[in-house]
């Protein structure tokens, strides 16, 4: 009997230990899966496994959690507690697996969009569409929906009909800004200028331009209103009245329109001087562009070299395989890569960047050319004469200065009328220097001159009863105060009419503080009784119209003007290189009645180039994709753009 129990205790013991070898084996293989979770679930990143292995603790809030072979709860406290971290606690891309990857895309749900931020969406853009000239049906095109989708899958883009109405809204708020901003300055300058789009409809822009208060040159949009009625004078005129209501500015705050050439728009801007005192200024870059262009065609080698020029470039243009030869020789010789470049007809600047461009190409295009696997046998008559290319280099020299007078008058963050007349002077001299050899480029040097000299003929004269606006402007630039292109007659004459016209703007200002004045002058506060002095002042203005301290006042406030004007003149000019609106930010307070006429003369540009800039941006959103855009549309978008500024 014994000896059976003993062989039951014996049995059950090595059963006990068999057992006990299985749990140990049993768990050696749970820590082993344990750590393979670790190392398959980025969770454990943001946890630590307790020793007892039944709970994790969180390395960010210490809370402790319940943990039972699953990384569940722990993804759940990431998402509510810390969401900043619960994209990172999805699985390893290197080891997961792809049903890991489908319960992560399960768990990690992406936010979701809310009103604000769907209208922030919205609003961003439209401001896309509008600073970079996009067309409205970009947000119907399938990439520009897949980009958006990848940037937030929940927003939903609205619709062309939703940016439009936004556009048209976002139109009025910048209209009113812009009112504001207008309401705040004395003195406006106005550019005008037409143009025709590709669907043949014919717009109108309109800038206005100022001095800030910072004494900074500002440039506004105001339109690029479409015109349904025939190009004439009164209409014209009428237009430019009405986009001047439009932003409620009034008449007497126009100092100047800047207009080309053309008769009718000259024409207009009689009637609107006329009407309302605008001074008249014709665009001076347009008048260059006439002087060159009649020069080029004057003499008849010029005309053929010019045209010679033209077809060479035109066969590269349209011959692919020219253009790659032309790259094949640039890199041989060295030159720098440049595409060669077609002229407009229209502008004559085109025509020098297109001859600078040959001449700086000439040996890579002429290798090219002589190239028979380009240039077919009888078609050698496309490269240029040896003394066409010669023409072509004392061309270039004349028409530089042409060229850098055009780019400084295009200017609108600086000033340009003032430097006008100084800028003509210069330019006679250096047409006429140095002396070529070629007398195709000397009648150009003549005939050139002529044309400045005809074309502005009446810059350097000033008649009182019709003021030169260019030569006031001149004589409140501090770099060209001193009037050295004016005879001696010629520079008193302006000199009177500045200081005329600062004692009217004197007299105008002062008129309330005059009165002001004399009211707290009649109080006498040194007399014994009030009763005594209101005798007194009566009795003293009895036996005149004009009291003497009105006299007085009067006699006062020309000595002051007329002080001030001759400090002004009397100062050394400042440097050209300077800044003269900087100049007159720091001595406004010395000349304050001179500084605002300055401000009502220095914001007329030189060229209506701002108005015609307009329409080259206009030019790009009423392109073949976008032809179906109303004008109203083409008018707010381009506004929008110009004036982007005040978004």
């Amino acid at each position: 009997m014994k000896k059976k129990q003993k062989q039951k205790k014996t049995m059950a013991a090595e059963m006990s230990g068999s057992c006990g070898g299985r749990d140990e084996e049993g768990d050696a293989s749970q820590d082993k899966g344990t750590k393979k979770r670790q190392k398959m679930s980025k969770v454990w990143e943001h946890f630590k496994l307790d020793t007892g292995g039944n709970t994790v603790t969180c390395i960010h809030c210490k809370t402790a959690l319940a943990f039972h072979n699953s990384t569940s709860s722990m993804l759940q406290h990431l998402q509510r507690r810390h969401p900043v971290y619960s994209e990172s606690g999805g699985p390893s891309p290197e080891t997961s697996k792809s049903s890991q990857s489908r319960m992560d895309k399960f768990l990690y749900k992406v936010p979701s969009c809310s009103p604000e931020l769907a209208a922030e969406l919205s609003n961003s853009i439209l401001n896309m569409i509008v600073t970079d000239m996009r067309p409205l049906s970009i947000v119907e095109d399938d990439g520009f929906k897949a980009m958006v989708s990848t940037f937030h899958p929940k927003y939903e883009l609205p619709s062309r009909t939703f940016f439009t109405k936004q556009m048209e809204k976002k139109y009025e708020v910048i209209k009113t800004k812009m009112k504001q901003a207008l309401q705040e300055t004395n003195s406006i300058a106005l550019t005008t200028d037409i143009w025709t789009s590709i669907a043949t409809e014919a717009y109108m822009g309109v800038t206005c331009h100022y001095i800030g208060k910072n004494w900074n040159m500002v440039s506004h949009s105001l339109t690029t209103m479409p015109l349904e009625e025939r190009h004439t004078a009164s209409n014209i005129a009428e237009w430019i009245e009405e986009v001047t209501a439009k932003f409620d500015i009034p008449a007497k705050k126009i100092k100047a329109v800047v207009h080309d050439n053309g008769a009718n728009v000259v024409a207009a801007a009689k009637i609107l001087e006329e009407r309302h005192g605008w001074a008249s200024v014709r665009c001076a870059g347009h008048t260059l562009n006439l002087v060159v262009q009649n020069s080029l065609k004057y003499h008849q080698a010029i005309s053929k070299c010019v045209a010679a020029a033209r077809s060479l470039v035109e066969h590269f243009k349209k011959s692919e395989l020219a253009c790659t030869k032309l790259k094949d020789k640039q890199k041989q010789m060295g030159c720098k890569e440049n595409m060669l470049v077609q002229d407009v007809s229209t502008r004559w600047n085109s025509t020098y960047a297109m001859l600078s461009r040959l001449q700086e190409q000439r040996w890579p295009v002429t290798a090219t050319l002589s190239d028979p696997a380009v240039t077919q046998r009888g078609k050698h008559y496309l490269d240029l004469k040896p003394e066409q290319w010669n023409l072509i280099e004392e061309l270039n020299q004349v028409l530089e200065p042409f060229e850098s007078a055009t780019v400084f008058m295009s200017g609108q963050q600086y000033v340009t009328l003032s430097a006008l007349p100084h800028l003509v002077q210069k330019l006679k001299k250096n047409i006429q220097s140095p002396e070529f050899e070629s007398a195709p480029v000397r009648s150009f040097q003549t005939h050139a001159t002529e044309q400045v000299t005809e074309r502005w003929q009446g810059l350097l004269e000033f008649i009182p009863e019709s003021p030169n606006t260019i030569l006031l402007a001149a004589a409140l630039d501090p770099r060209f105060r001193k009037l050295r292109f004016l005879a001696a007659g010629e520079v008193l004459k302006v000199q009177s009419a500045v200081q005329a016209m600062a004692l009217a703007a004197k007299q105008q200002v002062g008129q309330p503080t005059a009165s002001k004045h004399g009211a707290n002058n009649s109080t006498a506060q040194d007399t014994p009784t009030a009763g005594h002095a209101k005798n007194m002042t009566s009795f003293l203005d009895s036996d005149s119209t004009t009291s003497d301290e009105e006299q007085d006042e009067e006699q006062q406030l020309l000595q002051t003007v007329h002080q001030e004007v001759l400090m002004y003149f009397g100062e050394h000019p400042l440097s050209k290189k300077e800044n003269p609106l900087t100049w007159w930010e720091k001595n406004a307070a010395r000349y304050p009645t001179l500084a605002e006429l300055a401000r009502s003369l220095l914001c007329i540009p030189a060229t209506s180039t701002p108005s015609e800039r307009l329409f080259s941006a206009a030019g790009n959103i009423v392109s073949k994709k976008r032809a179906s855009l109303s004008p109203e549309h083409v008018d707010m978008l381009t506004f929008l753009h110009f004036n982007k500024v005040l978004l």
